[in-house]
């Protein structure tokens, strides 16, 4: 996920915010439809200060927001003491050393109010003094089965008492933990098709399962890099002509992905 958004996504972003086409953009801002798509794609392409204007007009937003010079949409110039930020994080916002970005997207999921709390509960103590209660009732019950009826150490009552008790630590550990993993995963989602996300392992499956496909070509292994090669080329090997695949089995031969490969150096029985 990037630290920054550049000037042409985010008018992409207001644009599909609003679910409107290029088409219905320009009619609402008696913009052109080609200026419009050239600012949202051309990183080159300037913007006059009128279409500025006007796009931010119609968006409802602050020309500055629109050159990313901001991120608030909805609360230009406000005090930092409004925020109750202390000084050490005020530095490590602006210091360039986390995303952001990022940190607004979690803080800003419908859990992490959940989070704050248990992990708030956790901080202050307000349950210790529960778990503490409740773990000495089972120590003292376990104490009594124990005296009164002398168990072995494997019997069942026996072990679901010391199991019943919980550790402060270990139970706080798993909520925010689920917790942390229900934002994360979403925030995830949220960002797969980001061009500088990393890309699925599908691409890797496909590859496999084409590199199964292209063994079962009867021939030599250079008949088999050659279909391989067609199939990442999204040509058909085995609608080729004898003369079209020799053709290409000669050219493929002089590669140095093919002269580089196990395949030129075996022989298929």
């Amino acid at each position: 996920m990037k630290q920054g958004i550049t000037i042409q996504e985010r008018l992409k972003d207001l644009r599909t915010e609003r679910h409107l086409k290029l088409e219905e953009l320009a009619a609402a801002t008696k913009i052109s439809k080609s200026a419009l798509g050239s600012y949202e794609n051309d990183e080159l392409k300037e913007i006059s200060h009128k279409n500025l204007v006007e796009l931010a007009k119609f968006y409802g937003v602050s020309t500055d927001y629109l050159l990313c010079l901001t991120e608030n949409r909805n609360h230009p110039g406000m005090e930092l003491t409004e925020l109750h930020l202390s000084d050490s994080m005020v530095e490590l916002l602006k210091s360039g050393r986390i995303n952001n970005r990022l940190l607004c997207e979690i803080a800003t999921h419908e859990d992490f109010v959940t989070l704050m709390t248990d992990t708030e509960i956790y901080v202050d103590g307000v349950a210790t003094a529960h778990f503490q209660n409740f773990n000495s009732l089972l120590e003292v019950l376990r104490g009594q089965v124990l005296s009164q009826y002398q168990p072995v150490e494997e019997d069942a009552a026996l072990k679901a008492l010391e199991a019943m008790q919980v550790q402060e630590e270990d139970y706080f550990c798993q909520v925010t933990h689920r917790t942390w993993d229900t934002i994360l995963h979403a925030i995830r989602e949220t960002h797969k098709n980001d061009t500088d996300s990393a890309p699925d392992g599908s691409n890797g499956m496909k590859l496999i399962k084409d590199a199964k496909k292209a063994l079962a070509v009867p021939g030599s292994y250079l008949d088999v890099f050659t279909a391989l090669m067609c199939t990442q080329l999204q040509i058909r090997y085995e609608k080729l002509s004898e003369q079209e695949r020799t053709v290409l089995k000669n050219v493929m031969k002089k590669t140095p992905a093919y002269k580089d490969s196990p395949l030129s150096r075996m022989k298929r029985r």
